[in-house]
């Protein structure tokens, strides 16, 4: 019997291809369940974050340290979760979150840990130093980021990342007051035990961010490689303007997050009136950054960047020049928590509107670096000025003056897509 022998054709070839195609590719997950769990994650690790300026005194008075001693430790922090972000961004993008944020959080709960039991400065600079800093590199923005630039379309990109830095809004401003509550009844060291028990729920919640392309450890495809990246976007004046004003950012943020709650106490207002003022940051920065990715649906973001540093400058400015009383640390912890996180929705959705979304984690994790250089620098030089000076004014002149020169930059940045060779366009 003569063998039967079946030839297809261009036209059924390509139909077979594209099935296949079609088979293979996975589809995104659902934006609530993106939203859901990355907001649940980053309000862990956000909100922890936000509390350790409440163990400055407790822990200084009793191994009898210098303030500089814990700002250094929270500038180690903040400078090693800048530069682990950046290989964190790497790795999520070619892997994933899901792994990512398994090991930010077990990270975490261990820094935690030592950071109750460090008797010396070189072990506090060790767990609440490197160990907590490379953890948030792995539980917070560019991470969740990432997802979201993958599985949110970018016509909802910006208000998801709103939604997002919300969520780290409200883990201040749920979590302050707890850590405060914590201290105040179990001691500064079983409070931060009870914390790392929190800091392991990022573990369940981070399946939700599993994604189906990356099972396998296979990355969807990209058409540029990591070098080529970088290359492009650091020859690109906006990202560096970019850059440039997360660097400042940083250096305000952790300036005020850290050292306010010594300040007020130097002032003679109550420790309550802290826990108080840095909740009310949280509560009010839920609002400025749902507004900020909000609005960057619907005008440049550049401009909204520019308005955020402009305020912070100007209400810094009025904050130290009128008498100081709970009022008037309430009036402005308000104000400045609708620009506190403000920035971050608004630099990110412009960096994938630029870039694209194959390599937002690695470009948002080096826009970060930036602004962890200007955390590093705020924390510390607020707690080395305070030491030889005896006050923070320097360090307050010092965040209006960068306030305005980071208005300023943000003006020229522009945002869209850039131009690539045929065939390389940023994948939206």
């Amino acid at each position: 019997m003569p063998k039967l022998t079946l030839r297809a054709g261009p036209e059924q070839l390509a139909i077979f291809e594209g099935m296949q195609h079609t088979a293979v590719t996975p589809a995104p997950l659902s934006t609530f369940q993106v939203l859901a769990c990355g907001a649940a994650i980053v309000t862990l690790s956000m909100g922890i974050r936000h509390g350790f300026g409440l163990w400055l005194q407790p822990m200084t008075q009793a191994h009898d340290w210098t303030r500089q001693i814990y700002a250094l430790a929270m500038a180690i922090q903040n400078l090693s979760w800048g530069l682990a972000g950046v290989f964190v961004g790497m790795v999520a993008d070619r892997f994933g979150a899901f792994k990512v944020l398994l090991a930010g959080g077990m990270v975490y709960a261990l820094g935690l840990v030592g950071m109750a039991h460090a008797d010396t400065p070189v072990q506090l600079m060790l767990s609440a130093g490197l160990m907590l800093g490379i953890a948030q590199a792995g539980t917070t923005y560019a991470v969740v980021y990432g997802v979201i630039g993958r599985n949110v379309p970018a016509e909802r990109r910006s208000w998801a990342m709103g939604v997002a830095a919300a969520a780290g809004s409200f883990g201040q401003f749920l979590m302050v007051p707890i850590e405060g509550g914590l201290i105040d009844g179990l001691g500064w060291q079983n409070a931060l035990i009870g914390l790392a028990g929190l800091a392991l729920l990022i573990l369940p919640l981070a399946r939700g961010l599993r994604e189906p392309g990356f099972v396998g450890g296979a990355p969807p495809p990209r058409e540029q490689s990591i070098l080529q990246a970088l290359a492009e976007a650091f020859r690109y004046p906006s990202f560096q303007l970019l850059m440039a004003g997360y660097f400042v950012c940083g250096f305000q943020v952790v300036f005020i997050g850290v050292h306010m709650p010594s300040y007020l106490k130097d002032q003679g207002l109550t420790p309550q009136v802290a826990s108080y003022a840095l909740a009310l940051v949280g509560l009010f920065n839920i609002f400025g950054t749902y507004m900020s990715g909000a609005l960057g649906q619907r005008m440049p973001k550049r401009l909204i960047l520019s308005f955020i540093y402009f305020a912070r400058a100007v209400v810094i400015a009025i904050f130290i020049s009128v008498p100081l009383s709970p009022t008037s640390v309430y009036i402005f912890s308000a104000v400045m928590g609708l620009l506190w996180l403000s920035t971050v929705p608004a630099t990110n959705a412009t960096i994938a509107q630029i870039f694209g979304v194959a390599h937002l984690s690695m470009l948002s994790g080096f826009v970060f670096l930036s602004h962890q250089v200007g955390s590093f620098l705020g924390v510390w030089l607020g707690g080395y000025l305070y030491d030889t000076t005896g006050s923070y004014d320097v360090a307050w002149y010092l965040a209006i003056a960068l306030g305005v020169f980071a208005g300023l930059v943000n003006l020229p940045v522009k945002e869209s897509p850039i131009a690539r060779a045929a065939g390389l366009s940023p994948a939206h």
